[in-house]
């Protein structure tokens, strides 16, 4: 039986601008993990998931195509990444078999609760990691990246794979994206073997090591968003207001860019005033785009920060979902922690996971 986990993450700073080829965000991976295993089957192949019994999908081979007995099936992502290693495995040469594939997500609490901790992204990468070992194919974790990013374009359609890129390579990381327009041309002109080794213009992630002093506080408004629609109308905002638009890009690289010298330089009180500064970049954004990024529980979750000598923000798309705030270890966590529940945020226990293949 082969086990695959990636982790969850969440964004720092950077949210909505690195969308934009070559623009930069930072995230971090966190320790709830989405956990695929494969068994080899004689018979017939199965996807379950314990989260969602009732739509486990069963499957057979028809040559190299796998076949589905029920048309409506919520596993997109699982069955993209299915379809690509696949693609891969054929191309390295590999007779394709049947197997029991089974997925347990930690991403999601036990009553249903979506926390937006990017769990598309971590059965994603899981998938593509369990089966690449499946198949007894060499593992890095640019391969695994590059695998992953282009299962989850073809479902998702936009963003910027950041979250690919926190499951893959784990603790704090500085990521810009690629150029998505390349990457289609190519894919219609080049193996995927061949696209595997290429470097991709513009992607870059890079590792980052936080100050001893800093600690990462996460709070939960329990107002799940789709990260996808945000987008999407951050999308058709951009092409009616341009010139703000490409303002905020500019600020927003400078920001992050300020953020990434704080952490290489173990500079808290810089990375501070860069979180402050991507929240009114952030406020900026949602006032000429019209999209709710900061609803009124996440601006009470950061005040609460702020008051207590934090800096804190939205992560992710907004609109709901989680707040972070980054405080030094000497400052009375706990007391934010109780406030937050007196206010109705839930504090999510979640520490750093480096990632280790």
């Amino acid at each position: 039986m082969i086990t695959a986990q990636a982790p969850g993450k969440l964004y720092i700073a950077g949210e909505y601008a690195v969308v934009e080829t070559g623009l930069p965000a930072i995230i971090v991976a966190l320790n709830q993990f989405v956990t695929v295993t494969i068994e080899k089957s004689e018979d017939y192949g199965s996807i379950v998931s314990k989260q969602y019994q009732e739509n486990s999908i069963y499957w057979l081979r028809q040559g190299d195509k796998m076949v589905f007995d029920n048309r409506d099936n919520p596993f997109h992502y699982i069955l993209s990444a299915i379809h690509l290693t696949e693609r891969y495995a054929l191309e390295m040469g590999k007779h394709l078999t049947l197997y029991h594939l089974h997925i347990n997500s930690e991403l999601d609490s036990e009553d249903g609760k979506k926390y937006g901790l990017g769990s598309s992204a971590a059965v994603t990468v899981a998938t593509v990691k369990a089966l690449l070992d499946f198949y007894e194919l060499p593992i890095t974790k640019d391969k695994l990246y590059k695998l992953a990013a282009i299962a989850h374009l073809d479902v998702q359609g936009n963003g910027s794979l950041g979250d690919i890129a926190a499951s893959v390579y784990g603790g704090w990381i500085a990521y810009q994206a690629f150029d998505r327009g390349w990457l289609e041309a190519m894919r219609r002109e080049t193996s995927l073997h061949d696209l595997l080794a290429m470097a991709w213009p513009q992607l870059n992630i890079d590792l980052l090591t936080p100050p001893d002093n800093l600690k990462l506080m996460i709070g939960w408004t329990g107002s799940p968003a789709s990260t996808s629609q945000l987008v999407d109308k951050i999308t058709i905002a951009k092409a009616k207001k341009r010139q703000d638009y490409q303002r905020f890009l500019q600020n927003s690289e400078q920001c992050i860019k300020q953020m990434i010298v704080g952490f290489k330089t173990k500079d808290l009180t810089l990375i501070q005033q860069q979180i402050r500064r991507n929240r009114e970049l952030l406020h900026t954004l949602s006032s000429f785009s019209h999209v709710s990024i900061e609803t009124p529980l996440l601006q009470k979750m950061c005040n609460l920060a702020e008051g207590l000598g934090g800096a804190a923000k939205t992560s992710g798309a907004g609109g709901g979902d989680c707040g972070i705030a980054i405080l030094n270890k000497s400052l009375a966590t706990e007391e934010l922690a109780q406030n937050w529940v007196d206010n109705g945020i839930e504090r999510l226990n979640l520490a750093v996971h480096n990632v280790t293949l």
